[in-house]
């Protein structure tokens, strides 16, 4: 029977001790924390069964055949210090290019920024760039500024962010001397577009990744551009009327197939991160539960309820209280027993949000109603 409290925002509300929020990331990457969680009990589904390794122990998880996929995208230097004609100082943080140079940024502070107003980004060492306020996004309540013509996607202004530019670290994760921004990255980041991290991949390393590879996990990529209504709490009691910000995602031909070929010898596929799962469910929920070759946005909204259509596994972070993560990952084990999982977690100082430690959700672990081919599964 559903639990009418998973339609409630409030019952996805828990209190997480300031302390555990993660500042700086663990080294070397694979040594986070792993809470691997343990097939749902039939005597009582809310149980926090899980077992407690760390994220090098994820090659013996993992088995031959299984298939991972991956979120290439690389996060953009995207945060640009800024100065009014008055002197006044001004941070952007790119969000969305909308053509021929015109980009939509957040502001702060952002009320008196008018139409025709020019800013100077600065940096040191560079000359200050002069951009332009064209107007305002009522949705989002950011500013559309226009950078130099050239500057028409992410992979043309990236020399400039390289310039002035420096990384977008989530608000909560305090600045500090010595941070490494190539942390902020996964190893495999190729496709620049990204304005915040697919955080589950930062545990993945060269180490680790070679030896699932010698194992004989082959590996996927998909392509999301992580914007920034990924970790926006959400507002509205309510849930049944949800709507996400939609996202541009592309499955390749090729991840099709390795998906297919997975299938077909018997392996499992394993999403590496929650970027990933609303890239692959998205695109086959565009297509009946198929997974077809896709460019384009996706919105979709996955929350209890929701049958998976491809993935069968996830590694994932903590994620925010009351937050659309929060409800994909309930979707997959059953909210009652994922607030009793963050519990335990807290119990013990698992580390939360970015720069935190990993939950493995195994395939046996998945509600069965919600597992591909499973009951009342599209797929099934």
């Amino acid at each position: 029977m559903p639990d009418p409290a998973d339609g409630l925002l409030s019952s996805y509300a828990f209190a997480l001790p300031q302390e555990l929020i993660a500042q700086r990331p663990v080294e070397p990457r694979h040594g986070a924390r792993l809470l691997a969680l343990e097939a749902p009990s039939a005597a009582d589904p809310a149980a926090a069964a899980a077992r407690h390794l760390s994220v090098w122990d994820l090659q013996e998880e993992l088995e031959p055949g299984d298939l991972l996929v991956v979120n290439d995208t690389r996060v953009l230097r995207a945060r640009l210090a800024a100065r009014r004609a008055s002197g006044g100082a001004v941070e952007l943080l790119l969000v969305e290019p909308r053509g021929d140079g015109l980009w939509l940024c957040l502001a702060r502070p952002a009320k008196r920024l008018r139409p025709d107003e020019v800013l100077e980004v600065v940096a040191p060492g560079e000359p200050p760039l002069p951009v332009r306020i064209e107007g305002t996004d009522l949705e989002s309540g950011g500013r559309f500024v226009r950078f130099p013509p050239g500057c028409a996607d992410a992979a043309a202004i990236e020399p400039l962010l390289e310039r002035y530019g420096s990384m977008p670290l989530p608000p909560y994760i305090e600045p500090g001397e010595g941070m490494d921004d190539s942390r902020y990255q996964t190893r495999y980041a190729a496709r620049p577009g990204a304005v915040a991290a697919p955080t589950a991949g930062l545990h993945l390393s060269d180490e680790l990744l070679e030896a699932l590879r010698a194992r004989g996990v082959q590996r996927a990529t998909v392509t999301l551009h992580v914007g920034l209504g990924t970790f926006r709490p959400l507002e509205g009691e309510d849930l049944r009327g949800l709507t996400l910000h939609s996202e541009w995602v592309e499955v390749s031909g090729e991840l099709v197939q390795a998906v297919a070929s997975c299938r077909a010898r018997g392996g499992r596929v394993i999403a590496v991160g929650t970027t990933c799962v609303r890239s692959l469910e998205g695109v086959a929920a565009l297509n009946g539960g198929r997974l077809l070759p896709h460019t384009g946005p996706v919105n979709l909204v996955i929350q209890p309820g929701f049958h998976f259509a491809v993935v069968q596994g996830l590694l994932t972070n903590f994620h925010l209280p009351r937050s659309s993560l929060l409800l994909l990952v309930s979707a997959l084990v059953g909210r009652r027993r994922l607030l009793n999982l963050y519990a335990e977690a807290i119990e013990r100082n698992y580390r939360f949000f970015s720069y935190g430690d990993a939950m493995w959700i195994p395939p046996e672990a998945v509600l069965e109603t919600a597992r591909p081919g499973g009951k009342g599964s599209p797929v099934a």
